[in-house]
């Protein structure tokens, strides 16, 4: 009975959908196979618990796992590398450094029209 190597082990390429838990990752992992009777692709998706000890990785995130020694009941993968962080959206401090505070304040969409008073009718 032979047992893979740590070389020879199971690498997966997926996507972080959350970071929730504690040292936890969820990686999305997008499979990709040909029909069996008609041949046309089919596309599956399947979510793996990994351990990420330090944290780094970040909803969005593209990230290679490897399979390893099962450490709780649901996670059996550890997280080896972030291939492609997510794109970070500026935060409020950012723009209001780039654009200035006073363009954050500013209310740009166009005012209500003021309620007309009503008519009287004079017969």
């Amino acid at each position: 009975m032979s047992t893979p190597s740590a070389g020879r082990r199971n690498e997966k390429i997926g996507e972080v959908t959350s970071t929730r838990m504690a040292k936890t990752i969820v990686v999305r992992v997008t499979l990709r196979s040909a029909h069996a009777l008609y041949g046309r692709g089919v596309t599956r998706h399947h979510s793996f618990y990994a351990h990420d000890a330090e944290g780094k990785a970040k909803p969005g995130d593209i990230v290679r796992i490897v399979e390893t020694r099962p450490l709780s009941r649901l996670k059996r993968w550890r997280l080896v590398e972030i291939v492609r962080a997510a794109a970070q959206l500026p935060t409020r401090e950012q723009i209001a450094q780039a654009l200035g505070e006073a363009e954050l304040q500013r209310d740009t969409r166009r005012p209500a029209p003021a309620p007309q008073p009503p008519q009287e009718v004079q017969s």
